[in-house]
């Protein structure tokens, strides 16, 4: 609802709106007014004051009620005069009565200024009578005058200061990042306020008390924190480059850029505090001439482009007159000279450093030129053309000799992905912006919710003669020579993750180009540039080897040319397979980095912070080539070399092996066989890479294999059951692999006869013996179980657990053996190794809880189930092994309650009579448990404490009960306790508690 009166002059320059705006009544606030004035100037608000008072970057909602209603409804709000017009028509009576009213109705706000301002208008010398005529607020600016938005600079603090306070929380960031797309929206506007709100935005961003605590504990920004920087950085180089700003202006942004690049808190362009340090090649013996290298190299801050970029103008007459027209070409006697200037067909060139020639590109655009902005882009695009053409010809006269030499000097001392300035992403922007669709549904969202995606077309390139050139295909043509180019991996963790992360924005944007004809022609010709490239392509056929991997871009090349040009599709992905770095040694004549080289270091390379997301992408690229060449053998075949060449992680060719194995045996259709066979062969190189060194995932790795066998064939289990030895350890070969082998399961997975179940059979339990003799105590046992079915191997294995029993077995493994051989039926083999057992063992006498406890009462158990003749040959070895009291009288105790020779065997006489505890060998074993009650009871005396006098009491009267065995046994105890009264007559109150319990 609005009752609204506006006034503004006849000229345009500007003019005053003001109104009233009533907002509702809710539920809980009644209806409220709120009176608005804004102040106009040249289309843009100058200034507003609103009633309700609220404080934002953004105007309040009365405001933008208030302009709307005026642009919507102009015939609605009342047209008047500026009011200085208004009082030059009334007479003298007239404007006394306009100003006496004026007062009256405001008293208290005018009263004072309106007798101050009569006081100084009635002295004749005052300042207010120094000036011809009066100021008019209704009226608006002169013509002259700078125009500019209302700018809330106070807000604007606050409001970054208030995003930056809450940290990395997810939104600050994108509400940063709205920020300084307010700037550029300012500066494309041509709005004076741009640099200002930036100024300010940095002046918050300095004061950020994050900044100090991570120079001194000497850690890194986060990465979010960090990106913000990088476009508070690339802004200021935008804001330097404005073609139109004055030299003044310049100077004093010269000033604050430096003020704030001096302060030590000032960020580094490289990256963080920390991390960026020469500590970490100081490790290295050969890198003294790099600590003084960073040394002696200037601190570069984030402001630091943007100084330089400072030195630029655009007077130069070349330049401007690439920039103002369409159709700016050499004279026709100038073509056949080599000018400079421009190209053989007479389009204009422009010289700058890459980078550098971008960023004003960037400014063009970003300051409302996007015209000028597309010709200088088209004009660096020749360039590089020119110099792709120019290093390709120089490349063919050295290649043989650089071939020769397999290695060579990258020519890009810069690379351009991952550029502070994103120069590629500035080209390819302003490129693909000429060719846009606008649509009325562009803003709409797809099913998603997502954006959708853009829409282009081709537009002809204004002013060229070659009718086929497009500002698309040159936008694809840039962003692949961009992508291409050969470049040295930065140093530090941030640069080489924006190397990653540009990538990565670059190739999602490339993916929302439709290829058609025009894009598929430019995307092989490209590709066969880089191919054929020398030093400038990072595809050629000799990099460097601290080269900047292809593998994330060879993938997205790889896909987009399969459908068009298959052979051209795999030659390039084959190529961008390597992975130099990762290969031993640097080859020598590599000198153009000589502190690069880490050859030394073994195993991994420091300066590679991100070589794991690289090593990652490399196996993409590979899975990718391998989905393709399904059921081409040729093709599998070369995909399955390059990966067998160029990866050198364990881990990776499994998850390639993996995802092969799944592409091969889809779940509706048959498998398909060639890419099973390259998924097993990866596997087997997997099983090879490992075998000698540890790895979490082996149990794993070991289980795929054989299932990967299995769906393969008989033949693929028999060949990995022949081979074992290369592939698995002893105990995953008869464990893991001979056992799944052996299971039912494999049996009807393959649906076996009779013959091909022996085959494997007899495979497996060569292999079991070959394990067992190898590893005897891991394997006898499995060794044992798989060949059950076998008499002969079975024998064999038995003889293996014999003959190795004495030296390379423990007792728990061979008691376990031996309980195994009992269940199995062969009581007198367990005997034997539990004989065996008993020799390797010692239970001290206070090893009354020890594990094998349980074993030797078994071993007993047996020996008195066999017979007479077995306990009396097992009875020594326990006497000789077991020093513990407890464990002793308990298999006297189960001695002597039954009979030996209960188990029963087929021609033994059993006499079934108890065995007398005096005679041998029970009295041996008797005679060993009172020694070693005695010797325990000494032991315990030694230290014993109040708290355990109880409890030995009660071992007193178990050990009476054992003396009480012998036939003198009752006056041995006797003397046994009168000796300890005697020795330990000091422990007074435990010989009273002796006392009272033996007498």
């Amino acid at each position: 609802v609005f009752e609204c009166s506006c006034t503004f002059p006849p000229v345009i320059p500007g003019f005053h709106l003001s109104g009233t705006v009533t907002e509702p009544a809710s539920q809980s606030e009644p209806e409220t007014t709120y009176k608005v004035a804004i102040s106009f100037d040249r289309c843009k608000i100058t200034s507003v004051t609103c009633g309700c008072g609220n404080k934002d970057i953004f105007y309040c909602a009365h405001v933008v009620a208030l302009s709307l209603y005026r642009i919507r409804k102009p015939d609605s709000v009342k047209l008047r005069l500026p009011i200085s017009e208004t009082l030059f028509q009334m007479n003298r009576d007239q404007l006394q009565k306009f100003v006496q009213y004026l007062i009256t109705a405001h008293h208290t706000e005018v009263l004072p200024t309106a007798q101050k301002l009569a006081d100084e208008i009635l002295s004749s010398n005052s300042e207010i009578n120094q000036v011809h005529g009066a100021p008019d607020p209704t009226a608006g600016a002169s013509i002259d005058d700078e125009n500019c938005w209302h700018l809330d600079e106070e807000q604007v603090r606050e409001q970054v200061k208030q995003f930056l306070s809450q940290g990395g929380y997810y939104g600050t960031g994108k509400q940063l990042n709205s920020m300084f797309a307010k700037v550029r929206e300012m500066l494309r506007m041509r709005d004076s306020n741009g640099a200002r709100m930036l100024t300010l935005i940095t002046e918050q961003f300095m004061a950020d008390p994050r900044l100090s605590l991570w120079r001194q504990q000497g850690t890194g920004m986060t990465d979010k924190c960090r990106q913000l920087w990088d476009e508070l950085g690339a802004l200021w180089v935008c804001i330097v480059l404005n073609p139109h700003c004055k030299s003044e202006e310049k100077a004093c942004w010269l000033r604050q850029l430096k003020k704030w690049g001096d302060m030590d808190v000032c960020p580094l362009e490289d990256g963080n505090y920390g991390s960026e340090l020469p500590n970490i090649t100081n490790a290295l013996p050969q890198s003294s001439n790099l600590s003084q290298d960073s040394l002696a190299r200037p601190r570069r801050t984030v402001f630091t482009r943007a100084m330089e970029a400072c030195d630029l103008h655009w007077q130069d007459s070349h330049l401007q007159r690439i920039i103002s027209s369409d159709f700016y070409m050499s004279p026709a006697y100038q073509r056949e000279g080599e000018s400079l200037l421009f190209n053989s067909q007479g389009l204009p060139l422009w010289l700058d450093h890459v980078p550098t020639a971008c960023a004003r590109v960037d400014a063009l655009r970003s300051h409302g030129y996007p015209r000028e902005a597309l010709r200088l882009a088209v004009a660096i695009i020749n360039t590089l053309r020119l110099q792709q053409q120019r290093q390709l010809d120089i490349y063919k006269h050295q290649k043989k000799e650089l071939l020769q030499r397999g290695v060579t000097t990258t020519t890009n001392l810069e690379g351009w992905v991952g550029h502070p300035l994103d120069p590629i992403g500035c080209l390819f922007g302003t490129l693909t912006e000429a060719c846009r669709l606008e649509d009325d549904t562009s803003m709409d969202t797809g099913d998603s919710g997502e954006p959708k995606p853009p829409v282009y077309h081709h537009v002809p390139v204004w002013g060229c003669q070659d009718s086929g050139e497009s500002y698309l295909a040159l936008a694809l043509e840039v962003a692949l020579m961009g992508m291409g180019q050969q470049r040295v991996m930065p140093e530090g963790l941030y640069a080489q993750d924006k190397v990653c992360r540009n990538e990565e924005q670059i190739i999602a944007r490339l993916q929302e180009l439709e290829l058609d004809e025009v894009l598929v022609q430019t995307l092989r010709k490209q590709s066969i540039l880089l191919l054929e490239g020398g030093p400038f392509s990072g595809l050629g056929e000799v990099i460097h080897r601290e080269s900047v991997p292809m593998h994330t871009f060879a993938k997205y090349l790889f896909s987009a040319l399969l459908p068009h040009d298959t052979d051209l599709a795999y030659k390039l992905a084959l190529r961008a397979m390597r992975l130099p770095v990762l290969e031993s040694t640097a080859p020598s004549g590599d000198v153009s980095h000589p502190h690069h080289g880490i050859s030394i270091v073994p195993s991994r390379y420091p300066r590679w912070f991100t070589l794991g997301h690289l090593e990652s992408q490399q196996c993409e690229l590979a899975s990718t080539m391998l989905t393709a060449a399904k059921g081409d053998m040729l093709r599998l075949r070369t995909v399955l070399e390059a990966i067998q060449k160029n990866i050198h992680s364990s881990s990776l060719i499994f998850k390639l092996a993996q995802d092969a194995f799944k592409i091969a045996t889809p779940a509706d259709s048959p498998p398909d066989i060639t890419l099973l066979n390259v998924a097993l062969e990866l596997g087997l190189q997997v099983m090879r890479m490992t075998l000698s060194t540890l790895n979490w995932r082996r149990r794993e790795m070991v289980r795929w294999l054989v299932t990967c066998a299995t769906e393969v064939g008989l033949r693929a289990l028999v060949s990995i059951l022949q081979s074992w030895y290369t592939l698995f350890t002893p105990t995953e070969a008869t464990s893991i692999v001979a056992a799944t082998v052996m299971s039912h399961n494999t049996i009807l997975r393959l649906s076996l006869d009779y013959p091909q179940r022996e085959e494997l059979a007899s495979c497996a339990r060569t292999l079991a013996l070959q394990c067992a003799m190898k590893d005897p105590q891991n394997c006898a046992l499995s060794a044992l179980t798989l060949c059950e079915k076998d008499h002969i191997a079975f024998e064999t294995a038995y003889q293996i657990v014999i003959d190795a029993a004495s030296t390379g077995m423990t007792y728990s493994q061979l008691f376990t053996i031996a309980r195994y051989m009992e269940h199995r039926g062969y009581p007198l083999r367990a005997f034997k190794l539990a004989s065996l057992a008993m020799t390797h063992l010692n239970l001290a006498y206070n090893q009354d809880t020890h594990p094998a406890i349980n074993d030797v009462l078994w071993a007993c158990a047996l020996s008195h189930s066999l017979g007479k003749n077995e306990l009396a040959a097992i009875i020594p070895l326990v006497v000789k092994s077991v020093h513990c009291a407890t464990v002793l009288s308990d298999i006297l105790r189960r001695c002597t309650m039954t009979a030996p020779g209960l188990a029963g065997i087929p021609g033994r006489r059993n006499s079934g009579k108890l065995m007398s505890t005096d005679k041998a060998p029970l009295r041996q074993l008797l005679d060993a448990t009172i020694s070693a009650y005695i010797n325990t009871t000494h032991s315990r005396l030694t230290h014993i404490s109040p708290r355990h006098y109880g409890e030995f009491i009660e071992f007193l009267s178990k050990a009476r009960e054992t003396f009480l065995l012998a036939q003198d046994g009752h006056i041995q105890f006797a003397q046994f306790i009168d000796n300890l009264k005697q020795i330990y007559k000091g422990k007074k109150k435990l010989m009273m508690l002796v006392r009272e319990r033996f007498g």
